[in-house]
């Protein structure tokens, strides 16, 4: 199995895991310097990417697209159930017809 090495020497090993691969990104950029900035991530990632053949990069940007394609549909869930459950709060505290209103 083929390994690429972060900035810092960190190895880690191409075996398609994209999450292995955020893992040590948030180890090696973000828990390593808490002032990260979004310049210290993109270098960090070029880094990890020049090294990754084409078929590498292939496997990890469809593995990427997908996790992210998750994400925006959990997202989008989400949303929708907290507007169900607003609509329904609102409901509950409105007066009810017929009611006379003070």
């Amino acid at each position: 199995m083929r390994e690429i090495t972060t900035t810092t020497g960190r190895v880690i090993a191409l075996d398609g895991d994209l999450l292995a691969v955020l893992e040590t990104l948030f180890h090696e950029v973000t828990v390593s310097d808490l002032g990260t900035s979004y310049e210290a991530m993109a270098r960090e990632i070029a880094h990890l990417i020049d090294q990754m053949t084409d078929e590498e990069r292939r496997t990890y940007l469809a593995e990427s697209l997908f996790i992210n394609q998750v994400k925006y549909e959990n997202d989008r869930l989400a949303r929708y159930l907290r507007s169900l459950e607003r609509s329904a709060r609102d409901e509950a505290l409105s007066p009810t017809e017929g009611e006379p209103q003070s």
